[in-house]
């Protein structure tokens, strides 16, 4: 049975508690571009500051394989908003894009249904980065290489749960068999609706196969910063190569025309002539 996780973004609180025991469990080290060496104390200074709410993670890199959003729905006058708080992370699609772009087979799925970078057969070539439609996979200039999240994958084939949700403290991310997670999914968006939270919804259902990694969301996706429809490239394959072969079927079929048109008209110059 596949392994994933259920991402109540509800009652996620900002805590960030998953994003440090992702760091620590995978030996994942500063993003380079986040610090400066501060000139007179010779040490590596935070220099990460976006400005964007508490969010000064950015985006998924190379060594940061987990980020928590923040979206603040607030009016000019501060009065009557909202925190919208989600923690992002890979989402082991059953319709990898990464996975079908690997031209070496250094991205794989295990036997528990999540997408893995083998970094010993990484050639760096960064195919699989656009092939995301989520964003995820980062080339990592320490090691030359694609990374992303594993679900953990030492740990989850040794009976353990995901180092993120072992450290969440409210619950938010529940670790386990995919199909009992939905069964836990359906019964709070029900909860939700029943409360009168009409705009929740759960993502990944149905998204680039199925995702393993799937949310509850309080709004529609894309204000978590998720695409509604995600794409994955090589799901065009079929209708792109149907298109090119109608395209070179036309191409020859006006060349054939020409050449046939070019040949009557030689004939009638020669008719004249004589």
């Amino acid at each position: 049975m596949p392994k994933g996780m259920f991402v109540d973004t509800t009652i996620c609180i900002g805590c960030k508690a998953c994003q440090v025991a992702c760091k620590q469990w995978n030996v994942l080290p500063g993003e380079p571009a986040d610090f400066r060496v501060d000139p007179a104390e010779k040490i590596p200074v935070a220099a990460n500051f976006t400005g964007d709410s508490y969010d000064n993670t950015a985006d998924l890199t190379g060594t940061n394989w987990r980020r928590v959003r923040f979206i603040e729905q607030f009016p000019e006058n501060r009065v009557g908003g909202r925190w919208l708080i989600s923690s992002d992370s890979c989402k082991h699609c059953n319709d990898a894009g990464c996975l079908n772009a690997c031209p070496t087979g250094a991205l794989v799925r295990t036997d528990l249904g999540n997408v893995v970078v083998r970094q010993d057969v990484c050639i760096g070539c960064k195919y699989c980065l656009p092939s995301c439609p989520f964003g995820v996979v980062a080339f990592s200039h320490l090691t030359g290489t694609a990374r992303k999240c594993t679900l953990c994958d030492e740990r989850i084939h040794n009976g353990l749960g995901t180092a993120c949700a072992k450290a969440c403290p409210t619950g938010s991310i529940a670790y386990g068999e995919v199909a009992e997670l939905k069964k836990k999914a359906d019964a709070r968006l029900a909860k939700l609706k029943s409360l009168g939270h009409g705009k929740a919804n759960i993502y990944g259902y149905k998204e680039a196969g199925g995702l393993n990694v799937f949310y509850l969301f309080n709004d529609a996706p894309s204000v978590y910063g998720q695409p509604e429809k995600p794409d994955v490239p090589q799901g065009r394959l079929v209708v792109s190569s149907a298109v090119t072969v109608a395209g070179a079927v036309a191409v020859g079929m006006a060349a054939l025309v020409a050449f046939r048109e070019q040949g009557q008209s030689g004939s009638e110059g020669e008719e004249v002539e004589k």
